[in-house]
């Protein structure tokens, strides 16, 4: 089983920067991809972007150019920084990785609890 927390949610001015984290804990999992989602209310959860084990990286074309997701393996943290922020950005936004059990096979999908981002001014 794993674990997230995340944090770094809030309210900015349109074009400010907000970054969040998500800190992934528990025993014996291995790490295959870790990434952002974001959903409004009566919408579908929509992908924002993802980065892989090897480090490769995935955004949606709204946030290309403005978001950048990095990782610290070490801390098994997921970091997004957002740039230039839009009204059209606010939304709750949940942390998703991808882990499987040391040793096994099957791959379990896991959801942080979301923060909220509103850019308002």
């Amino acid at each position: 089983q794993v674990q997230l927390v995340e944090s770094g949610g809030g309210l900015v001015q349109p074009g400010g920067s907000l970054r969040l984290s998500c800190a992934a804990s528990g025993s014996a999992f291995s790490i295959n991809a870790m990434g952002w989602y974001r959903q409004a209310p009566g919408k579908q959860r929509e992908l924002v972007t993802t980065i892989t084990r090897a480090g490769n990286t995935n955004y949606a074309d709204s946030v290309k150019g403005r978001f950048t997701i990095s990782r610290d393996s070490a801390k098994n943290t997921v970091y997004l920084q957002m740039n230039s922020l839009k009204p059209d950005d606010t939304d709750v936004y949940y942390c998703n990785v991808r882990a499987r059990v040391v040793g096994g096979l099957r791959e379990y999908v896991y959801w942080g609890q979301g923060t909220q981002v509103t850019v308002s001014s």
